[in-house]
């Protein structure tokens, strides 16, 4: 969600300038917004609160500037401050449990001497998650969760980070060692053909329990995964968070997904209008666009093997568009000259019938072969022992 705020910024200018040149008249205070993001969460969970400036739309379309060097900290009704580290890129770390029957503020200080306070902050606590799970539909995989609001939390917001198990086009456990001129296999760090890759969701999804009977929200769909999607090709998980919204927070993220949806729509708010929590304590009628949140986020993590979702369509990558396998061997003599370099990798021995000993490798190249070259081969610590 790091960037959806900035997103729509540069959408509506560009709705705007499809139908005639316009030069808007923005005021300077428009030009550098404070947009503050984050939901805290008071049980000691670690969570990110990001902070950026928005920039002038027609100063080369840049959305964003990530603020970084900034003082952050919660500061509860009797006067305890709860730091937030600055992770550097605009992010602020919060990982310390709180008591939730206290009252809170956001102070953020810049450098430039200005400071922000948040509005008061009353943790919420969401309830739990009831399950989670999957079903093969049509067009591929939904993911979907139960859960059930009572009368502290109504509004829902969900969040998720997914990672996955890949692997490249053409497998090898084979590289050339150039200390002793010769090819050898791989040992078990040096692994290419099984890497992982993780993404956090920028989807906006939002609900209310209280339209449902009981509150009991059933099966509401969180993820799609399409049919040949890489992402359950070996192995996928994906870790959803469930964050229970005040009136105020649920208003505010209501407004930015009719935005985001909208694709900037010119009947929807402005960036400007939106508001939120946050005040310039200088000056509390200059604009900041953001809304923080704190409460107990529960989380349940989800593994999809692929047998288990079988008939599954053979991904298409786009990096690995043409891969193949040289029908030229590499024999010993020029295993220096093509392997050295290591844009060719030693995929497949060589050996004469009757022989033992390969007298040469077929190769590919490293695009095809090595999988860091799109994630990484050490797999995550929540990664479970019976991974591919």
């Amino acid at each position: 969600m790091k960037n959806r705020i900035h997103i729509f910024l540069i959408l509506i200018f560009l709705v705007l300038s499809c139908r005639e040149p316009f030069e808007p008249v923005i005021e300077p205070t428009d030009q550098n917004v404070l947009v503050v993001e984050g939901y805290l969460d008071s049980d000691g969970t670690p969570s990110i609160l990001s902070l950026s400036f928005t920039t002038d739309l027609q100063s080369n379309f840049q959305p964003s500037s990530s603020l970084i060097g900034a003082s952050v900290f919660l500061e509860a009704s009797n006067g305890g401050q709860f730091s937030l580290i600055d992770q550097g890129n605009g992010d602020y770390l919060f990982e310390t449990d709180i008591p939730e029957n206290d009252t809170y503020r956001l102070r953020i200080f810049l450098t430039n001497g200005n400071s922000y306070t948040s509005e008061d902050l009353n943790p919420i606590i969401t309830p739990d998650i009831i399950d989670v799970g999957y079903v093969r539909n049509e067009t591929g995989v939904e993911i979907f969760l139960t859960t059930q609001g009572d009368e502290n939390a109504d509004d829902f917001l969900w969040t998720y980070e997914e990672t996955w198990a890949f692997r490249p086009a053409i497998e090898s456990q084979f590289k050339y060692d150039p200390d002793i001129f010769d090819v050898v296999l791989r040992g078990p760090d040096e692994r290419i053909d099984l890497c992982y890759r993780s993404f956090p969701n920028s989807d906006l999804i939002l609900e209310t329990s209280s339209r449902f009977e009981d509150q009991f929200v059933f099966r509401q769909s969180i993820a799609q995964i399409e049919d040949g999607d890489e992402k359950l090709s070996e192995r996928y998980s994906i870790l959803i968070s469930q964050k229970a919204l005040s009136k105020e927070d649920s208003e505010f993220w209501e407004i930015l997904k009719k935005n985001t949806d909208d694709l900037g729509s010119i009947f929807s708010p402005l960036p400007s209008l939106i508001g939120g929590n946050i005040t310039l304590d200088q000056n509390p009628d200059v604009p900041v666009i953001g809304q923080v949140s704190l409460g107990k986020v529960r989380q349940r993590r989800l593994f999809i093997d692929n047998q288990e979702i079988t008939p599954w369509l053979m991904p298409e990558v786009p990096e690995y568009e043409g891969c193949v396998i040289s029908a030229d061997t590499v024999f010993i003599a020029s295993y220096d000259a093509v392997f050295r370099s290591g844009v060719n990798i030693p995929v497949r021995p060589v050996i004469p019938e009757g022989g033992f000993n390969p007298v040469g490798y077929r190769s590919a190249p490293v695009n095809c072969v090595d999988c860091t070259r799109r994630g990484t081969n050490v797999a995550p610590d929540f990664w479970e022992d019976d991974q591919p």
